[in-house]
C-alpha cells in the first residue's frame, strides 16, 4: 500500500521565490542535512551524477557579480536583490560519467534537487527555488568545473515568515494516462 503521509508530503512541496525570503541565514548544518538527503536520489548504475557548490555570505556576493556579468543587458538589481534575500545560493552541478545515457544523468540530478525540495516541507519556514539564469553555461570558468562538468541551475535556499496564497491548479493527471491491458 502506499505510504498516505509520504504522498501527502510529495503533494505539499512548492517552490518558496527568494523574493519571499528574510534575509535570515541557516545555519551549515541544516544546508549539509538537506544535501544529505539530496545524496540518496537514485541514479542508474549509482553514477550519482551531482555534486553541489555552495555560496553563503561574500562568496554569493561574488557569484551574483559573476552572473551579472555574464547577463550585461539584463538589470542586475534582480539577481542581486534575490541574492541578498537568500541564506544559501546552491549551484546544482552534474558530472558525467558515460556510463549512462547523459539525460539519465540530468534525470537523477533533478531527483536529488527533488529530495532537497521534499526535505523543506514543514521544515519551519525554510523554502527553496530552482532557477536557471541565462548563460549559466559560462560559469563553467568560474566555478572551476572540469570537462566533464556542467551547472544546471541555482537553488535558492532561505527562511520565510510567510509565503503568499498560490492558486495552483495541476491538470488532471487521468488526461495524461494511457492504460494497456
Amino acid at each position: 500500500m502506499i505510504n498516505k503521509k509520504l504522498s501527502f508530503q510529495i503533494r505539499k512541496r512548492r517552490s518558496v521565490y527568494p523574493s519571499e525570503f528574510t534575509k535570515k541565514k541557516l545555519s551549515d548544518d541544516i544546508v549539509k542535512e538537506l544535501l544529505l538527503n539530496a545524496n540518496h536520489a537514485p541514479s542508474h548504475k549509482l553514477t550519482q551524477p551531482w555534486f553541489f557548490k555552495v555560496f553563503s555570505g561574500k562568496s554569493k556576493e561574488k557569484l551574483a557579480t559573476e552572473i551579472s556579468k555574464l547577463n550585461p543587458l539584463k538589470s542586475n538589481t534582480n539577481i542581486l536583490k534575490k541574492f541578498e534575500l537568500s541564506s544559501h545560493i546552491i549551484c546544482i552541478c552534474l558530472r558525467e560519467s558515460k556510463k549512462v545515457p547523459y539525460w539519465e544523468e540530468i534525470a537523477s540530478t533533478a531527483m536529488a534537487v527533488q529530495n532537497i525540495w521534499i526535505s523543506l516541507v514543514d521544515s519551519k519556514n525554510i523554502g527553496g527555488y530552482w532557477s536557471t539564469p541565462k548563460n549559466i553555461s559560462k560559469l563553467k570558468y568560474f566555478l572551476k568545473l572540469d570537462k566533464n562538468e556542467e551547472c544546471l541551475g541555482l537553488f535558492y535556499l532561505g527562511v520565510y515568515d510567510k509565503i503568499n496564497n498560490r492558486n495552483i491548479k495541476r491538470k488532471n493527471i487521468n488526461d495524461d494516462i494511457i492504460w494497456h491491458n
